[in-house]
């Protein structure tokens, strides 16, 4: 077991609605107040998605980005900060011809799905090896635009955290550390509970544990109904912890989480009983190797 653990609070994501969860982190206040209320919970990391403030749907409008880290860095300037690139990478076939994408479609560029990367320097970015089916749409993460999506956060001096869905993303991982696009000691996900990727079990995330480059770091964590004991199995196997809205909306069963801040402490009480003891910002700064504080 690690001799601290770093809780990651996913506060927000890209398909949680407003009808799983009324008080689901919309604006870029709201966003902001729900990282801010999850790093005085215990979190030392806020991954982070944007949403259009008017409808509730995913958004990648760099201006967003902006406002949340402008926001929470006017309080606090030691949380670290993870924004998403995920969005960007999903097709929908129409139905009258699979080769037209339909209208839930997101896929674009590389470059556009990291230009807030490039532009605001957070300590962390996502970089999302899947290639799947995702709900009703397929992502698609091509080598090749994972090198270039790689390059730039590279180049912005990012570090990246790899989300591995399933164990051929973990093979694309082990030839991108081998082809010099990702650092040798990396930082890594392993996301369990989407329904064609890795599925939540003690089994699955030793697997995944076991396939994994050396020196890599890692956090598990499980989607829905597994949120919770998917904590104490990644604790239990070495790993980090992940929780918020982006991956659950409920706390226990039946009952609506009342904020992020209360899924973070339920994690950190679930870490703290099984004799874990959890990482402050600037101690996961240390254990992650990254800068003393933000820039």
């Amino acid at each position: 077991m690690l001799e601290k653990v770093v809780i990651t609070c996913a506060v927000t994501g890209n398909l949680t609605t407003r009808e799983q969860h009324p008080q689901l982190p919309v604006t870029p206040r709201e966003i902001a107040d729900a990282c801010l209320g999850a790093a005085k919970a215990g979190a030392a990391v806020c991954h982070i998605h944007v949403r259009d403030p008017a409808t509730g749907v995913p958004s990648m409008e760099v201006e967003l980005y902006v406002e949340v880290v402008k926001l929470i860095r006017a309080e606090n300037s030691e949380l670290i900060l993870n924004l998403t690139t995920g969005p960007g990478g999903r097709f929908q076939p129409s139905d009258d011809n699979p080769r037209v994408a339909g209208p839930r479609t997101n896929l674009t560029i590389p470059e556009k799905r990291v230009e807030h990367i490039a532009l605001i320097k957070p300590d962390i970015s996502t970089l999302d090896l899947n290639t799947m089916t995702f709900g009703r749409e397929v992502v698609i993460n091509t080598p090749a635009n994972v090198r270039r999506m790689a390059k730039v956060i590279r180049e912005a001096g990012v570090w990246p955290e790899i989300e591995l869905f399933d164990s051929g993303d973990i093979a694309l991982f082990n030839d991108l550390i081998a082809d010099g696009t990702l650092a040798p000691d990396p930082l890594c996900s392993i996301v369990m509970g989407v329904k064609y990727g890795f599925q939540c079990s003690p089994e699955t995330l030793l697997y995944a544990r076991n396939l994994l480059p050396k020196g890599a770091r890692f956090t598990g964590f499980g989607i829905g109904r597994w949120a919770f004991p998917m904590v104490a199995q990644s604790f239990l196997a070495g790993g980090h912890v992940r929780v918020g809205m982006e991956d659950a909306v409920f706390i226990e069963k039946g009952v609506l989480t009342p904020s992020n801040a209360a899924m973070v402490a339920k994690a950190r009480r679930i870490v703290e009983d099984l004799g874990g003891v959890i990482a402050t910002p600037g101690e996961a700064r240390a254990l992650l190797g990254l800068p003393a504080k933000a820039g």
